[in-house]
C-alpha cells in the first residue's frame, strides 16, 4: 500500500497533515514514511509520528529505478507507505520537465495521489484547480483531495460538492482553520523535531485532527488500489569494501542532518557505526573514520567551544591523518570559530550566521581532486541550504569540488581539503554518489 500527499504549492499545511495522518494510522498499522525532496526537517517529525526512520525520494538524486530499490528496500515489513511531497505537485528544477518534482516520483512508483489545498476563500475556484493538476500530466494518478483551511462546514460541503461535481476527483475530508495547530518555523522550515520537547504533543493534536476530519479508510483504499511494481530496479549504492571497519557519527541535538541511505551504505560496507555527541560525550570513539554531519552548530556554538576536550580530540583524529568527512553545519564545526566561539580549527576561517540565505538549492559538482569520498573526473549532485557562511580571507587550502550548478564556498567552489579531512557545504546522498560508502570505508581502512 502505498499513497503521495501532494500540494498544490508550499505552506498548504503538507507537513501538518502528513505527520497527522501518519500518526493516526501508525496506530493501526506499520507506516512507513517518505519525503520527496533534500529535506531533513519534515523527515523529523515523519520518524516520531510513525517510530518508523523517514526516507528521502528524489528524482534529482535518483533515477527512477533507484527511487524504486529505495522504497521496495525501506518498505521490508512496513506495511503501508505514506510519501509527503515538497512543494507543489508539479515543482521541480525547472518549469518543463518533471526532475525533482512530487509528480516524478509519483511516477517512478505509481502511486496515488492525494491532493491538499489551501481553500481559504475558495469555493468553484477549488474545482478549477483540480481540473488543472488532474489534465496537466495523465500519468499522474489524481485520486483524491484534503481541502486545508476552511472555514466551516457549510464551506467545506459547498467545495467538497463542485470538485467532485467537477472532477469525478473524491474530497477525503476538510480541516478547519485552527491556530492550535500551527508550529513554529525556522528559516529553513519548520524546527526540526529532534530539539523540540513537545514535538510529540503537537503531533498527538494533528492526529486528532485528521481523526476527526479526514475518511482515513478511503484513504487507506486508495493506497491498497496502487498497481504492483514491476519495472527494473537500480541499486543506489555500491559494496565493494569486504574489510571491517569503524565509523564514528556525530548525533545529538546539534548534528542531526543525514539520510538513512548515507549510513546504511556504510554498514553494507562493512562499517560498524558508533554514534557520539560533540556537545556532550567526554571523548569520541575509538574508530578508523568520523561523519559530522549538518545541524544548527550556530545555536550551540558557545556550548561546542566549552567542550574543549572532544575539540582537541577532533583536531587530533585530523593531525594523524585518519579520516573525516564534514557536511554543512559539520564544515562550520572544523572551521577556527563559529561567530567568536572557538571550535575545532582544522581550517583557519571563521564562519558565521547572516541574516539572509546564502544557498537553497539543488548543486552539481565536478571532482576535481581526489579525496576521501570521490575521484577527479567524477560529477555528482547534491544540494545546500545555508545561511551561514565562511570568511575566506586568503585560500589556504585546496578545494575537492567544482559546483557547475549551485554557489558553493568559495568562488563556485567546495570540499576543503586538510590531509584526509574533507569538509563541505554541499549535502550528498548516496543515490547521486553511489561510491560514497565504499571510498569512505576504504580510505578508513588504509590508515
Amino acid at each position: 500500500m502505498r499513497i503521495i500527499l501532494a500540494g498544490t504549492g508550499s505552506a498548504v499545511g503538507k507537513t501538518t497533515i502528513s505527520s497527522g495522518i501518519m500518526k493516526a494510522l501508525a496506530k493501526k498499522y506499520d507506516v512507513q514514511p517518505y519525503k520527496v525532496g533534500p529535506d531533513y526537517i519534515d523527515p523529523s517529525y515523519h520518524t516520531l509520528a510513525t517510530k518508523n526512520t523517514s526516507r528521502n525520494l528524489d528524482s534529482f538524486f535518483m533515477s527512477p529505478g533507484q527511487i524504486r530499490d529505495s522504497f521496495n528496500k525501506s518498505m521490508k515489513n512496513h506495511e503501508i507507505a505514506i510519501i509527503e511531497g515538497v512543494r507543489g505537485l508539479y515543482e521541480g528544477i525547472d518549469s518543463v520537465n518533471d526532475i525533482g518534482s512530487t509528480a516524478s516520483v509519483a511516477k517512478a512508483l505509481k502511486a496515488p495521489v492525494i491532493l491538499i489545498i489551501n481553500s481559504r476563500s475558495l469555493v468553484k475556484s477549488a474545482a478549477a484547480i483540480v481540473l488543472g493538476f488532474q489534465n496537466l500530466d495523465p500519468e499522474v494518478n489524481v485520486a483524491g483531495v484534503i481541502l486545508n483551511k476552511v472555514k466551516n462546514q457549510a464551506h467545506y460541503e459547498k467545495t467538497k460538492k463542485s470538485i467532485e461535481e467537477f472532477t469525478n476527483v473524491e474530497v477525503l475530508g476538510g480541516i478547519k482553520r485552527d491556530n492550535k495547530i500551527e508550529v513554529e518555523q525556522r528559516h529553513l522550515g519548520l524546527v526540526p523535531a529532534v530539539e523540540r520537547e513537545n514535538s510529540l504533543r503537537y503531533i498527538d493534536i494533528w492526529a486528532k485532527t485528521i481523526e476527526e476530519s479526514i475518511d482515513l479508510e478511503r484513504l487507506v483504499q486508495i493506497a491498497k488500489e496502487a498497481p504492483k511494481l514491476n519495472e527494473k530496479t537500480e541499486a543506489i549504492y555500491s559494496i565493494k569494501n569486504k574489510e571491517k571497519v569503524k565509523i564514528g557519527i556525530a548525533f545529538d541535538e546539534v548534528f542531526n542532518f543525514y539520510y538513512k541511505e548515507n549510513i546504511e551504505s556504510l554498514e553494507a560496507n562493512n562499517a560498524k557505526i558508533e554514534y557520539f555527541s560533540p556537545l556532550k560525550d567526554e571523548n569520541i570513539p575509538d574508530v578508523d573514520a568520523l561523519y559530522i554531519g549538518g545541524g544548527y552548530p550556530e545555536l550551540f556554538s558557545k556550548e561546542l567551544s566549552q567542550n574543549k576536550r572532544i575539540l582537541n580530540q577532533i583536531k587530533q583524529f585530523h593531525n594523524e591523518e585518519r579520516p573525516i568527512f564534514a557536511e554543512c553545519g559539520g564544515l562550520m564545526y572544523l572551521m577556527k570559530s563559529i561567530h567568536e566561539d572557538a571550535q575545532v580549527n582544522i581550517y583557519p576561517y571563521q564562519a558565521i550566521l547572516t541574516d539572509w540565505v546564502q544557498a537553497l538549492k539543488y548543486t552539481i559538482a565536478e571532482v576535481q581532486e581526489d579525496n576521501i569520498i570521490s575521484k577527479k573526473g567524477e560529477t555528482f549532485q547534491g544540494h545546500e541550504f545555508h545561511y551561514s557562511k565562511v570568511i575566506i580571507p586568503e585560500l589556504k587550502n585546496k578545494l575537492a569540488f567544482k559546483i557547475t550548478r549551485g554557489k558553493g564556498s568559495y568562488e563556485n567552489q567546495d570540499g576543503f581539503m586538510e590531509k584526509n579531512t574533507l569538509a563541505s557545504y554541499v549535502h550528498t546522498h548516496v543515490a547521486a554518489m553511489p561510491d560514497f560508502a565504499s571510498n569512505f570505508t576504504r580510505s578508513a581502512k588504509e590508515l
